[in-house]
């Protein structure tokens, strides 16, 4: 604990009070909150959160048991209908956290005598999935197409072959090519597996991803997401052919052996799912407005790393600096998360800035103003 403490790596929790919403209440006072994944304010939408109450009262409170007894509930189908509808795929699993997905899906899909392609910078679930398959593991260096075709080519002997990716990065912000990926996963044989967690709601027609955004539905095998960040909700769900669906039905352990997702989780994201059809242009919004405060940013000789999603990058490097400018950003009333190691590599610790599309522009223009003044007067050295 002392060293993690003296290395400026020990967190504690901050307890917010009331609903993610644009402003909330940390320690007794209002503050902007602008590290949260409810990226376009659907998790205190009126509609979806009636759906959740609603489904709550005919349900009950949750689901208490496993799918595969007695937990799976009309609440459930009907989600899993509309994801696929959504996704453009034959059918849809909804799993219990997005946590569990990945462990479930990459464990169930390949084991010892396969391998696992995976990007260095890939969530911790994806790390751990890899990890628990037992497969061999090789990974590759961040969104680099060229190392990627050198590593699908040393894979001759290999008896099935994953690549896994995300499509937004959860912590830099960035894009994965996908298009160049899906050709050399073909052209190798391989599986492609796509995490769209912070991708769905966000890009895509209805907001259905990067994926769909890209016109790569049939060229993806597994495409995950989550139903707790743009969706406004809880849980999450694998996309993909009828097969895939009901080999992890009989095969994922996470989705066997734990308790199904509450039903008004379930009620709450089909809300959502709802919203985004009618309003397809919510996620375009928030990524030309976070695209706008990134420029200005960078204007401004702050290190923004990527413009290209809902998440800002504002590289430090030291992780003392970064926590001592979240804290000097937070006594002037905008709530930013540290983000260090083990969550990213050492020397590249940074503030993760995530905009929801309820920030007005007073919000938006007073974080730019917090920012340039805490990162350009040595508040962080």
């Amino acid at each position: 604990m002392q060293t993690t403490q003296a290395a400026g790596l020990r967190r504690r929790l901050r307890t917010v009070e009331g609903a993610q919403r644009s402003v909330v209440r940390l320690a007794g006072r209002e503050v902007v909150l602008l590290c949260s994944n409810n990226y376009l304010g659907l998790a205190h939408h009126p509609e979806v959160v009636e759906a959740a109450a609603r489904a709550a009262r005919d349900f009950g409170a949750g689901a208490v048991s496993s799918r595969l007894i007695s937990g799976h509930m009309s609440a459930h189908a009907s989600l899993e209908q509309r994801l696929a509808e959504w996704k453009g795929t034959a059918a849809a699993l909804a799993f219990s956290s997005g946590y569990q997905a990945n462990i479930g899906v990459i464990a169930s899909l390949v084991a010892a005598g396969d391998v696992v392609v995976s990007d260095e910078l890939n969530h911790a679930s994806l790390i751990d999935g890899c990890r628990l398959s037992q497969a061999r593991i090789a990974v590759y260096r961040h969104n680099d197409i060229d190392h990627l075709r050198e590593v699908l080519a040393a894979q001759r002997d290999a008896r099935r072959v994953l690549v896994v990716t995300e499509s937004v990065f959860s912590m830099d912000g960035d894009i994965a090519p996908l298009t160049e990926i899906a050709a050399l996963t073909r052209a190798h044989g391989a599986w492609l597996m796509v995490d769209e967690a912070h991708g769905a709601g966000v890009f895509g027609p209805k907001g259905a991803g990067v994926v769909a955004e890209l016109g790569l539905t049939g060229s993806v095998d597994i495409q995950m997401g989550t139903l707790g960040k743009a969706l406004g909700s809880f849980g999450a769900y694998v996309a993909g052919s009828r097969a895939l669906v009901d080999h992890l039905i009989n095969r994922a352990r996470s989705f066997i052996f734990t308790t199904a997702l509450p039903p008004s989780a379930a009620a709450a994201a089909e809300a959502a799912l709802s919203i985004l059809q009618r309003e397809p242009e919510l996620g375009l919004g928030l990524r030309r407005r976070a695209r706008d405060l990134g420029l200005r940013l960078r204007r401004a000789g702050l290190a923004v790393a990527n413009l290209d999603s809902q998440i800002l990058p504002l590289l430090i490097g030291d992780a003392h600096a970064t926590v001592a400018a979240a804290e000097a950003l937070l006594e002037r009333g905008y709530y930013v998360a540290a983000i260090r190691p083990p969550t990213v590599a050492a020397g590249t610790s940074r503030l993760r800035l995530s905009l929801m599309a309820t920030h007005d522009d007073t919000q938006i223009s007073g974080i730019e103003r917090a920012l340039v003044e805490v990162l350009t007067a040595g508040s962080t050295s």
